[in-house]
């Protein structure tokens, strides 16, 4: 178990926590949520020790072997990939540099052997003689080949690194599991496989995720970080989530009895109670659910962003036709090849590729932005885009610009009567009240300038959207909000994520750029991954890594 007491956390002026008081046990896994700048990250790093709190106490029980995540990519760049590994096991690692150290003396002594024996009998207990085998097992799960196992880890590229660093951190069956935003850089294999370990693993996770798929998986308990607090919930991300909207309506609700409100309350629970035992972790969960009392849901005091789009025209049949699009990289690396379709009227498609400049590269080339090396495109005349790319800087290069300045740009032109009234509507509903709209685009952080870029969409009403990972940098609530307006829109969506639930929920139709031609489906995400025809199909298409053309 882990407790804390009475933390309280300040930088200058500003306090980050107020006197928090929690309990984290055994068989669960919390995952820690809250608004960017809340102290998530912080707060993991006062329950690792890297930070200390202004006041208050982090009790851990004994003889509790706590791992943690490690951000730093190059503080193991002496290393091999297998010893970075084994390094996350500290105890097992000392001992082992110890006794080797010892064995390799030329002046070995009685003294020597006695201390050789007491460590090799540590050694044995923590299960040091697998314990190199049991690391290359857990490479190899994570996706990591036995060709880089040897390897420095300065040598390695990062997306390589990003992983053999989370099976240092799951190696050896800690007794607490710290984990800070584990799925970046992952792909959609790798994060399933991560889900099914943690929903398997029976001591103490604490996990911080943009990622709400993920949170859903694993977690049987939700710790909101909200107004210098920590409150801790029983469930996963959206059982709290749904549970506080329902509870935020009933509190708005002044005619609506109280025995009905509680009967509401007792069927939401049900609910969930019956859809955990078809979830991965599914006893834990379960059992979490049937403690639950119903004084325990409360309303959230979060802030949604009112993400609205509203279409000047109706998408008419002609949407987009796409002809052998081609495109390789300067070195000569295909990312796709013979992309043809068509987008009709309806249709919310998902694009998946095991390379994400794939995905990129093919927006940037139906939005005009890049030259594909063959083929052509062609919209139809009825259709109005609005485009969130990947990379928002090329819109920010005006530095001594004001938000309400900046949004005036990108006013259409057939809109009459554009006065600082008009503007503050589209910045208020992303969450810019009073005086913020006067900012400039210079001090922005990165989660501003994608609601800002989320103004500039609306703004344009179109009937097409077109997004490019559009959950990054952004929190919770915007995901969610941004995740239910693009599941009412009534207009064509064109969509990329690594946010799973985005891709599940929108997408209806889901096509795989390949460097050997496109997988098309009319499908669900869930189930596109699911298909075992669909799986043997992507192992044709990614056979080579591409050739000159």
């Amino acid at each position: 178990m882990i407790t804390v007491n009475n933390i309280s956390l300040s930088f200058g002026k500003r306090v980050l926590f107020d006197e928090v008081n929690l309990s984290f046990s055994k068989g669960n896994c919390y995952g820690v949520i809250g608004a960017n700048g809340a102290g998530k990250s912080t707060f993991l790093k006062i329950l690792s020790g890297e930070i200390d709190p202004s006041k208050g106490t982090i009790d851990i029980t004994p003889g509790e072997r706590m791992a943690v995540l490690q951000q730093n990519h190059f503080a193991f760049d002496e290393h091999t990939a297998l010893q970075t590994v084994m390094m996350g096991h500290q105890k097992l690692w000392q001992v082992m540099q110890e006794r080797d150290a010892i064995y390799a003396k030329e002046d070995f002594t009685e003294a020597d052997g006695m201390r050789a024996g007491e460590l090799e009998g540590e050694f044995g207990e923590m299960g040091g003689y697998t314990s190199e085998s049991d690391a290359g097992t857990l490479l190899g799960e994570l996706g990591v080949g036995e060709e880089y196992h040897q390897a420095f880890m300065k040598e390695l590229p990062g997306a390589i690194k990003v992983r053999i660093l989370l099976a240092q951190a799951l190696f050896g069956n800690p007794d607490i599991l710290i984990l800070d935003e584990p799925t970046n850089d992952l792909d959609v294999e790798t994060i399933s496989w991560l889900e099914n370990f943690l929903a398997d693993y029976e001591n103490i996770v604490i996990v911080v995720s943009h990622d709400r798929h993920f949170l859903d998986s694993v977690c049987t308990h939700v710790a909101d970080v909200d107004r210098q607090k920590i409150k801790i919930y029983t469930g996963n991300y959206t059982f709290w989530y749904e549970s506080s909207q329902l509870a935020s309506r009933q509190l708005s609700d002044k005619n609506k009895k109280m025995e009905d409100k509680r009967k509401d309350l007792l069927e939401f629970i049900a609910r969930f109670s019956a859809n955990a035992s078809k979830s991965k972790q599914a006893t834990s969960r379960k059992k979490a659910l049937e403690k639950l009392v119903i004084e325990d849901i409360e309303p959230s005091n979060r802030r949604y962003p009112g993400i609205i789009f509203k279409q000047d025209r109706e998408v008419g049949n002609q949407v987009l036709n796409i002809e052998k699009l081609f495109k390789k990289t300067d070195d000569g690396r295909v990312l796709f090849s013979d992309v043809s379709f068509s987008v009709n009227k309806g249709d919310k498609i998902a694009f998946f590729s095991k390379d994400h400049l794939a995905l990129t590269s093919f927006f940037e080339i139906i939005n005009g932005k890049m030259q594909a090396d063959k083929g052509k495109y062609e919209w139809g005349t009825t259709i109005t885009r609005a485009y969130l790319p990947n990379d928002n800087a090329p819109y920010f290069e005006q530095k001594d610009i004001n938000l309400m300045d900046w949004l005036r740009q990108f006013v259409p032109p057939n809109v009459a009567d554009v006065d600082e009234p008009f503007l503050r509507g589209f910045l208020g509903k992303m969450l810019f009240s009073g005086d913020e709209i006067l900012k400039k685009t210079s001090v922005l952080s990165g989660g501003e300038k994608v609601r800002c870029m989320i103004s500039r969409m609306m703004i344009q009403n179109p009937n097409l959207v077109i997004l490019d990972e559009p959950t990054n940098h952004l929190d919770l609530e915007s995901i969610q909000s941004f995740n239910e307006s693009m599941v009412n829109f009534k207009g064509v969506v064109l969509l990329t994520s690594h946010d799973h639930t985005f891709m599940e929920t929108v997408a209806n139709r889901v096509i795989e750029l390949t460097p050997k031609g496109i997988i098309d489906r009319l499908t669900t995400f869930d189930e596109y991954l699911e298909d075992e025809r669909v799986k043997q199909l992507r192992e044709t298409m990614y056979e080579s890594k591409g050739v000159l053309v």
